[in-house]
This record gives structure tokens, sequence and C-alpha cells, in this order.
């Protein structure tokens, strides 16, 4: 599992964690019950607070992506379609809703939005 976090990103590190390794779930690169790296372990690694990594796991665990068992890790849950269909949905929501704030911001009508979103889905 290769994980790249960015520093100078708006983004706090663990939702960046939490991003990467729900990704690798989705994708099935990490497969159900697959362990994932200890909390000190990918701390070390990634060069980061092993509190950040506990945050991020208890994120993915809140989410149901991940189960953890007191005193032998944390594992990919079981497959569960709708949750990973729910988890791309509101994924393309926050990227949706990041768009329209942008496009506000430069002071797109709602016209305009919507003659571009048009636009974008004939391609």
């Amino acid at each position: 599992m290769q994980i790249i976090l960015n520093n100078a990103s708006m983004t706090p590190i663990y939702e960046q964690l939490v991003e990467q390794v729900k990704n690798h779930i989705l994708s099935g690169e990490l497969p159900e019950n697959e362990a994932l790296p200890s909390v000190r372990a990918l701390s070390a690694a990634l060069k980061i607070s092993a509190l950040t990594v506990k945050k991020a796991y208890d994120k993915l665990e809140e989410d149901g992506f991940v189960v953890t068992v007191h005193g032998k890790g944390t594992y990919v849950a079981p497959t569960n379609l709708s949750l990973a269909m729910e988890a791309r949905r509101r994924a393309v929501e926050e990227d949706f809703a990041r768009a329209l704030d942008k496009a506000r911001a430069v002071g797109m009508t709602r016209s305009e939005i919507r003659e571009l979103l048009e636009l974008l889905l004939e391609e």
C-alpha cells in the first residue's frame, strides 16, 4: 500500500491518509481481512505522529472500512457493496460542492454553471 502525503495541502494529514486508504480498499488493492500496517509502523514509515495515524484508523473504522481487534491490529472490513457505493457517491458530492464553491467564487451565475455542466456531460 503506497501512501503519499502532501504537507503543503490544505487537507489535514489524517484526512489524506483516510482518503488514500479508502481508495486502496475500494479499488480492491486492499482486499477484505487484509491487515493494515500497525499504527507505529505506518507512522514511522510516513514520518508522522502515531496519533495522526490512530485518528485516521478511527475514522476508517467509524466509516465501516476497517475493524480493529484490540491487541491484534486493524483489518479491512468485509466488503459491503452499499457502503462502498455510498462512499463513492459522497466523494463525488464533495467534489461537486468544491467545484460549485470555486464557480461561485469567480462570479459564475446558476445558469452559467448549469450550461457548463451540460457541456461537460455532452463530452
